[in-house]
């Protein structure tokens, strides 16, 4: 069982940066593929970005191409995403996933993400 735990949300202002963490409890990290998903009042959650398990591989939603950054530090078991010039529309509560990993895809088994986090909050305000 993978533990999955956010930190770094935040209320911003549009255009500020924010880095969020997730630290993940099982030594094993190595072997998942770990992505960010969001979800805002009233919608679905989204996918947002996803990171291979050496983190040579990333893959990352249009609407946060060029703005978000997915990386990874497998020797502290933890991810990362690097959000800067956010906007409103980022607003959302973020979470972070591991799936495990085939290959170097940047993609889950089957497209499925076993372990969710708890969550993290975002802000943006205008």
């Amino acid at each position: 069982q993978v533990q999955l735990v956010e930190s770094g949300g935040g209320l911003v202002q549009a255009g500020d940066s924010l880095r969020l963490s997730c630290a993940a409890s099982e030594r094993t990290f190595t072997t998942y593929v770990m992505g960010w998903f969001r979800q805002a009042p009233g919608k679905e959650r989204e996918f947002v970005a996803s990171i291979n398990w050496i983190g040579a591989g990333t893959y990352y939603a249009d609407s946060v191409k060029g703005r978000f950054t997915i990386s990874r530090d497998n020797a502290k078991n933890t991810v990362y995403l690097e959000m800067n010039n956010l906007k409103p529309e980022d607003t959302a509560v973020y979470y972070c996933a591991a799936g495990n990993s085939i290959g170097n895809s940047v993609f889950p088994r089957d497209g499925k993400y076993d372990y969710w986090g708890q969550g993290t909050q975002v802000t943006v305000s205008s």
